[in-house]
């Protein structure tokens, strides 16, 4: 594959990654049977403000992004790209899917939601264009600290979903259901995705995230 189709390739996959990140999270919230970490966050800040939960993705992607700078993290096009991507891709699904009601649709609505989850975490991810604000808000601390990486996205995950459901976020079987699979579901598609690291000349590429962390917007 040339350079050229490389980058074509990888631009693709960013982008579509992203949108079906969206997709995915509004999903999750269709099937109001719990939400990932994040989400439990955004829907908090959205039933304290009433902003739409897309808007609000986007809000609070932008204040964790400005966290880097103190953490001196260097920001790439699939970083920025998150910020905006997913919470527009989010609303946008929740406007055109209809309400779903009762435990035989919500169900399947739920783990569709997280295996798209998985699918797009694998998508963008394995473009290589860096890591999303909340994980390099994770990797940064990891570096400043010396803590573990595990250690990071646990303690602000924690903090995240304490908020988020403190502020009416839903936390359910979902939650759970997504901490577990999440993990395996990513490394399986990162690998069904992967592009050949060859440079490319790029000046847009973030590389170099760290082994074992799985990433997320």
């Amino acid at each position: 594959m040339s350079a050229q189709s490389r980058l074509g390739r990888r631009l693709i996959q960013l982008y579509v990654g992203l949108a079906l990140y969206g997709a995915s999270s509004a999903l999750l919230v269709e099937a109001g049977l719990g939400l990932e970490p994040w989400g439990v966050l955004h829907q908090g800040l959205a039933e304290l403000t009433g902003v739409s939960i897309g808007v609000v993705s986007i809000i609070v992607g932008a204040a964790v992004l400005l966290l880097w700078i103190p953490l001196r993290q260097r920001p790439g096009l699939g970083t920025v790209s998150n910020v905006f991507v997913v919470g527009i891709a989010m609303d946008a699904t929740l406007a055109a899917v209809p309400d779903v009601h009762g435990l035989a649709v919500r169900i399947p609505v739920l783990l569709a939601g997280i295996l798209l989850n998985g699918v797009a975490t694998g998508l963008y991810i394995a473009a290589r264009f860096g890591p999303g604000p909340r994980d390099g808000l994770m990797t940064g601390l990891h570096r400043r600290t010396g803590r573990s990486i595990r250690l990071m996205r646990t303690g602000i995950e924690v903090a995240v979903v304490v908020t988020g459901f403190a502020l009416g976020g839903t936390i359910g079987v979902g939650t759970v259901l997504y901490a577990v699979s999440i993990g395996p579901l990513a490394q399986l598609f990162l690998r069904v995705f992967a592009v050949s690291p060859a440079s490319d000349g790029s000046t847009v590429v973030a590389v170099g995230q760290p082994r074992g962390a799985i990433l997320r917007p």
